[in-house]
């Protein structure tokens, strides 16, 4: 006889918080969002952490290198998608992690020969106004002079004209040791002696790395961003079941920080044997999620397979029908609580901490706050990022107002049979996303700052200063559909629904 769970499964939307008491201490300032991306042992700390509880979804119309930028920025991170070719998923990877760091490897270099022209291509390729110049044209090759766009706005001046003519010299420079060098030093002279770049270069005059006040000033604007040891931007990616073993090499040398099962379904024996073959050939340094799962079961079963985090929800999402075409899945509140309180439980059985990431289901922004009131250490949005200016959809007008396209990665535009393939055909069986649009939204740095200021706000009331302080201290009730009626504005005929003459 099948199981019947005696419970219905709840929406974010049926649920509220109660607020408890909140000291003086209490204000939104005080709040820390960090939260463990990836599984620790108890007494330890994670290899990772998030600065805000947002990561952005393994999805063509979501997450790529611009938008794994622009969340970096905020403290959160991009798992860029995994629906393309190898190589140009390792290719997003590389330009985020190349895209910011305190001491750059020089990627625009040019000869003292090379002429305006050529110079004038290369800035239009890669955007860089700053050049070195290098005895061989190369990287780390002698550095004889620097050319900035500073240096050939002079009337008259040729296409054929040389860059021995117009740099600043090697005799003119300002530069540092790169071997004694550190970050801070190299900073203070850019401040001191008005700088935009400080070339740090080796006892044989050669370039090491260069240091642009434009990052400095990046990192005083956002102060959450989040950064590796090298100050380089996290990133993520996602991966699938079936290419893997050609896959993860290829992003881990690109540098990703952290990878992603992409899957529909994630209680499946495939997921357990690519986790296994990561772990077995790139060591357990390697931080892998996997998923979906709706409940314990699920949870406990990738928790055994090595799982590093474990993302909960299916049929959530705004563009998902997996619900309406399979009729699997769960009820996105109900879900998170039942696999939080399996995490916990696996967590005093074993000492070890798998977070958990909450994956769909977010229609308003205080439903990642009830996510992480409910047990969720982040969450994983789709619709949410995908209406921002920094996502790779086209922007469209339709009868006046603008949109954003947004399709599923089990709709027939994306075609990634990869994360529902269960050992079939390379195809899509039948559709279980759909093509849509979303309203535009613009910046996301605008729309981010102030759904997290919601959400330190309503810690606040709740009389909790960190995530996990909020998880212990929430009080939840179940809300009748009259109640969620009532918690609008009702009554009343608001005033923008009037024209004005």
């Amino acid at each position: 006889m099948a199981y019947y769970f005696e419970e219905p499964a709840h929406t974010f939307g049926e649920y509220l918080l109660v607020p408890g008491y909140s000291s003086d201490k209490c204000i939104p300032a005080n709040v820390s969002l960090q939260t463990p991306l990836v599984k620790f042992k108890k007494g330890e700390e994670p290899k990772i952490k998030l600065n805000v509880p947002m990561t952005s979804a393994i999805m063509q119309a979501v997450s790529n290198d611009t938008m794994a930028i622009a969340l970096a920025k905020e403290g959160g991170v991009s798992f860029i998608f995994g629906s393309q070719s190898i190589e140009s998923q390792a290719e997003m990877v590389t330009r985020v992690k190349n895209y910011k760091s305190g001491f750059v490897n020089s990627d625009s270099n040019i000869k003292p020969t090379t002429t305006l022209g050529e110079i004038l291509e290369l800035k239009d390729k890669t955007g860089h106004s700053t050049m070195a110049v290098t005895d061989d044209g190369t990287a780390t090759g002698k550095l004889v002079g620097i050319v900035t766009s500073r240096d050939y706005r002079i009337t008259r001046m040729t296409l054929d004209a040389q860059a021995k003519d117009f740099m600043t010299p090697f005799a003119k420079l300002i530069y540092a040791d790169a071997e004694t060098t550190n970050l801070s030093q190299a900073n203070d002279m850019i401040w001191d002696n008005k700088l935009n770049m400080l070339p740090l270069i080796d006892k044989n005059q050669r370039l090491r790395y260069m240091v642009f006040r434009k990052d400095y000033t990046d990192n005083k604007e956002n102060k959450l961003e989040l950064i590796d040891c090298k100050k380089r931007y996290v990133v993520g990616a996602g991966i699938n079941t079936r290419d893997y073993a050609q896959r993860v090499p290829a992003l881990l040398k690109a540098g990703a920080d952290v990878l992603c099962i992409d899957s529909s379904e994630g209680f499946s024996e495939w997921q357990s044997i690519t986790l296994k073959y990561i772990h077995e050939n790139f060591g357990e340094d390697i931080k892998v999620g996997a998923g979906n799962v709706v409940d314990a079961e699920g949870f406990r079963f990738l928790a055994e397979a090595g799982a590093d985090f474990i993302k909960v929800g299916i049929g959530g999402g705004s563009i998902c029908i997996t619900r309406e075409t399979k009729g699997i899945g769960r009820g996105q509140a109900t879900a998170v609580i039942d696999v939080a309180r399996a995490r916990d439980e696996y967590f005093r059985e074993t000492g070890i901490y798998i977070p958990i990431c909450s994956d769909g289901g977010i229609v308003h922004d205080y439903h990642m706050t009830l996510a992480l009131a409910m047990g969720s250490d982040f969450m994983m949005l789709g619709r949410y990022f995908s209406r921002f200016d920094e996502s790779p959809t086209n922007k469209v007008r339709i009868n006046g107002t603008y949109y954003k396209e947004y399709w599923g990665e089990g709709s027939n535009r994306a075609r990634n049979w990869q994360r529902y393939d269960m050992g079939g055909d390379k195809k899509l069986s039948f559709e279980e996303g759909v093509d849509s649009y979303v309203p535009y939204a613009g910046p996301l740095k605008d729309n981010v700052g102030l759904a997290l200021s919601k959400m330190r706000s309503t810690m606040c009331n709740c009389g909790a200063l960190s995530i996990k302080e909020f998880q212990e201290k929430a009080k939840l009730t179940l809300v009748s559909s009259t109640s969620i009626v009532e918690g609008g504005s009702h009554d009343v005929i608001l005033k923008d629904q009037f024209s004005h003459e």
